[in-house]
């Protein structure tokens, strides 16, 4: 045979070869609605090149108003089956999909047509709050999320096929880590792949509880890191035959899970939150304290944000580390807000503030807008903040106002609240507080079906 005209046979079948992973590849965007779920659509790999990364998908503006127990859109949400919206790809999101090399993921935006964002779009919303942060005071907020999850394994109970925690093991157990190993090392290794930091991990006090901590960055880029932490954790468990839910209170009984948010200011590379020689009395920068103070203020209307669901509320009660009253304090993990000085920072400083409220099921663009909101109204009108709490808020609770109690009050909170609804935007915030209305009355009706919600977040 002609030597040249094999050559050729083989390079045309490496050839095709070569070609055939692209063919079969596949790009996931994802988007996060407005009751905190996340969804995705799947393009073609050729498709996204040639068609989707310049004018984007096409959606209908209900999948902003869907709660997480109808897909329908919400009542009173102003968005209806009319209209349809382009999500359009953000290319600097883009990453290869650790448990699966054959696809790729890529957040995206909202937008009525490229290069026109869309005024319901949560990732869009937080871009503004941070603009005005940015153009009023010269200041980037930073954010890094603790990330709790219970790890649930199937067990058959009384002839039924159940999920069941991982183990019953308390807090920091070193043999509940060495359970999970395989399990957690692969969920580093693969946000390794992404970029993620991982600042630490380890078995938290809850029945199959864990949790990661994602290291500090930019808060568009923060909320994306836990989008993808989120994925990467709940892929990584089924494949270990596993399930892993971010529900805020799955049994009555024992702990909930948060996932908590760090946040600090910063100015040209350096931090300022934090006192610039320490000498300041709670270790706060001028501006931390006021950008603190707001956000301690406006809590039990950002709270309708960052705590979407009815069972948030039963998470966030006294005595469970989660911050039940409208209160701050020092190293305080019985206070909503407390002030962290983590080792490496000098004695008597603050580097930045934790949320506590923060869970899993919210939102995280709109949960972190609504905290920058709070923040920028602090500054504005330069909002002093309350002595701290050295002690159990429980233990005086008589003299703090207690946070809002259910989804219910936390909406009335919001719709009370004109500093928010004009800083994350009024048609947008009208939306959420529909889709949380929706949620209560679902929940009212059906308390046990939201035990099912451990499949959706």
């Amino acid at each position: 045979m002609d030597l040249s005209v094999l050559k050729k046979e083989v390079d045309e079948a490496v050839l095709v070869d070569a070609h055939a992973p692209n063919d079969a590849k596949l790009v996931r965007i994802i988007w996060v609605d407005g009751s905190g779920q996340h969804r995705c659509r799947a393009v073609p790999f050729k498709r996204f090149n040639d068609v989707t990364k310049r004018n984007g998908i096409g959606l209908p503006f209900a999948v902003m108003a869907a709660s997480s127990c109808n897909d329908c859109p919400a009542a009173g949400s102003n968005l209806s089956s009319v209209g349809e919206m382009s999500l359009m790809p953000d290319l600097s999101t883009k990453r290869t999909v650790p448990w699966n090399k054959q696809e790729e993921m890529v957040m995206g935006d909202m937008q009525l047509r490229p290069g026109e964002a869309w005024e319901y779009c949560p990732r869009e919303a937080l871009r503004r709050v941070s603009r005005i942060l940015k153009d009023e005071f010269n200041l980037v907020m930073k954010a890094g999320f603790e990330i709790e999850f219970l790890l649930l394994k199937k067990a058959v109970r009384d002839g039924k096929e159940d999920w069941v925690p991982f183990d019953s093991t308390p807090y920091c157990s070193a043999i509940s880590y060495d359970a999970a190993s395989p399990f957690l090392h692969e969920v580093v290794a693969s946000l390794n792949s992404l970029n993620i930091t991982v600042e630490q991990l380890h078995a938290e006090a809850g029945k199959g509880q864990f949790e990661v901590v994602l290291g500090y960055t930019a808060c568009l880029n923060a909320a994306d890191n836990l989008i993808y932490t989120q994925e990467v954790i709940k892929a990584t468990a089924r494949k270990h035959g596993l399930l892993a839910t971010f529900l805020p209170k799955y049994a009555m009984d024992d702990v909930g899970s948060g996932s908590h948010v760090h946040v600090s200011l910063w100015q040209n590379d350096k931090n300022v939150f934090m006192a610039a020689e320490g000498s300041s009395q709670h270790g706060m920068s001028a501006v931390g304290e006021e950008f603190m103070a707001g956000v301690l203020h406006h809590i039990p209307a950002i709270l309708a944000f960052i705590c979407p669901i009815p069972n948030s509320y039963a998470r966030i009660q006294p005595n469970t580390w989660s911050g039940a009253y409208q209160c701050w304090g020092k190293d305080n993990r019985e206070a909503p807000i407390r002030t962290a000085c983590p080792p490496g920072i000098r004695a008597g400083s603050v580097s930045n503030f934790e949320i506590k409220s923060f869970d899993g099921c919210a939102n995280p663009y709109l949960g972190l807008a609504a905290i920058l909101s709070g923040g920028v109204d602090g500054l504005r009108h330069h909002l002093q903040l309350p002595e701290p709490i050295a002690f159990n808020p429980y233990e005086n609770a008589s003299k703090l106002k207690r946070l809002p109690q259910s989804l219910a009050e936390s909406v009335e909170a919001l719709e009370k609240n004109n500093t928010l609804t004009e800083l994350i935007g009024e048609k947008l915030v009208v939306t959420i507080k529909a889709v949380r209305k929706a949620e209560v009355e679902y929940h009212s009706k059906h308390q046990e079906a939201y035990k099912q919600l451990i499949h959706n977040y």
